[in-house]
């Protein structure tokens, strides 16, 4: 099987080259490629990459994520978000290839506080959401054979993330402030990857699994109490911490106000993802746990 890859350098594509590269052979590309466009800025560019690798699966990886600053460059975000993932949605079809992509829970308006199946209405609250959402729809429109992923709250130890920043400033402050009103599951961009080749695995000998998932690790938090872990994680293994267990405070949405509306409910149920592909998803402070001891040398 040829493996075609979109976004390498990101959290979750450092992963799935990894984990997919027992598949088959890997064509993994980024933006800064050369010999073969992976120009999201160009979707139509897409179109000759696509033709001349002639993968059996095409993974993107791919996506403006940067939530705030969509808000001030809607067009750009909608190319990568939607007008992209809707070109190599149509090669797929137009060659029989699969399509692995990944979407987000900011599709939904993050009301309520039970865990969302794949089914649930949509109502993004942001045009990051709003052009993830149109990517998705892209997608199903083309008819191509796919599996997109809906996750949340990524991470990894490669490149920055919420934990790593909270350590930092940890180390720095005597107090923290930290939201406690969006409640969501930390996911690890390696558990991510991992699902992903299981499920690729499966569905290109089931072809009746197309369709969208939810994929999130077990359990669920806020950032608050996210923060609070890996403080007292990082402090139980000796790392320096100024920062007292009695003086991370938490605070509301509202003391934090950002240019993109983020979704209060974030929960995402996973029992359809477990069901159709035999998976048990681990609880977050398992992931979590591993990451810390991997950035922190232990």
């Amino acid at each position: 099987m040829k493996i075609l890859l979109f976004g390498r350098n990101g959290q979750v594509g450092w992963e799935l080259q990894r984990a997919l590269a027992p598949l088959g052979e890997l064509v993994a590309l980024d933006s800064d490629s050369t010999t073969l466009s992976a120009d999201f800025t160009r979707p139509e560019s897409l179109r000759d990459t696509v033709r001349s690798v002639k993968p059996d699966l095409i993974v993107n990886a791919a996506a403006h994520t940067a939530v705030d600053k969509a808000e001030s460059e809607p067009d750009l975000a909608r190319l990568l978000n939607a007008m992209a993932p809707g070109v190599l949605a149509e090669e797929a079809a137009r060659s029989g290839a699969w399509l692995l992509h990944y979407s987000t829970d900011y599709v939904f308006d993050g009301s309520g506080d039970q865990p969302r199946d794949e089914d649930a209405p949509t109502g993004p609250l942001s045009v990051y959401g709003r052009t993830k959402l149109e990517g998705e729809a892209l997608i199903r429109a083309s008819g191509c054979r796919h599996l997109v992923l809906r996750t949340s709250w990524v991470y990894a130890a490669r490149g920055g993330n919420f934990a790593k920043t909270m350590l930092k400033l940890a180390a720095e402050r005597d107090k923290l402030t930290v939201i406690d009103d969006q409640f969501g599951a930390p996911t690890g961009a390696d558990l991510l990857a991992d699902v992903s080749a299981h499920a690729v695995r499966e569905a290109l000998r089931e072809p009746a699994l197309s369709g969208t998932y939810h994929a999130v690790a077990g359990g669920e938090t806020t950032w608050w109490a996210y923060a609070r872990f890996v403080i007292e994680h990082a402090r139980a293994l000796g790392q320096p911490i100024k920062v007292a267990p009695d003086a991370i405070v938490p605070v509301p949405t509202t003391d934090f106000p950002t240019p993109a509306a983020r979704p209060r409910n974030s929960r995402l149920s996973t029992q359809r993802l477990q069901q159709a592909f035999g998976l048990r998803l681990p609880p977050w402070q398992q992931g979590v746990e591993r990451m810390l001891s991997e950035v922190l040398g232990r």
